[in-house]
């Protein structure tokens, strides 16, 4: 038996599938609207149904997309004040009173404080406790800057009255 040539084959393929899908009944995908305005139609009135259906729930919809979106900026936020803290207490090295470390005595403070708001829910509250934790490490930081300046500084005096003196 010799293989059916392309034209065969496309026509059995066409009476095949008419059989199953008649053509009056739908249309085939690469077959377009015949005119502009049915394409328009068809595209338009889909998109119209779909803005009214969203409409009906799109208050409650935006409502819960607006408080991922906070929680997520929340989160980010609230991370990065922790890493910052983290990445801070490196440089505080020295022993308090106790023998203990500033380092660890901070983490841990820090780390009392994050679980101690960590269910926290009120925008406002978590606002204020991020930009007070935020200007905490500022002026830490600070603080910690001056205080290696003036030691910086009293070195340096103390070399110059070395050299100086001889």
């Amino acid at each position: 038996m010799a293989w059916p040539t392309s034209q065969l084959w496309s026509a059995r393929c066409r009476s095949l599938t008419g059989a199953v899908f008649p053509r009056a009944a739908a249309r085939s995908l690469h077959e377009g609207p015949d005119t502009v305005d049915e394409l328009l139609d068809r595209n338009l009135v889909k998109k119209k149904k779909k803005e009214e259906r969203r409409s009906k729930g799109s208050d409650e919809e935006e409502a819960v997309l607006l408080e991922r979106r906070r929680l997520t900026s929340i989160r980010r936020e609230s991370l990065c004040l922790y890493r910052d803290i983290m990445r801070a207490t490196r440089f505080f090295s020295w022993p308090d009173a106790r023998g203990a470390v500033w380092r660890d005595v901070l983490r841990s403070n820090a780390r009392r404080e994050f679980e101690e708001a960590r269910f926290e829910r009120d925008p406002e509250i978590i606002t204020r406790l991020l930009i007070g934790g935020r200007d905490a490490v500022q002026s830490a930081l600070y603080k910690l800057a001056d205080a290696q300046r003036k030691k910086i500084a009293e070195q340096e005096e103390e070399e110059e009255k070395i050299r100086g003196g001889r």
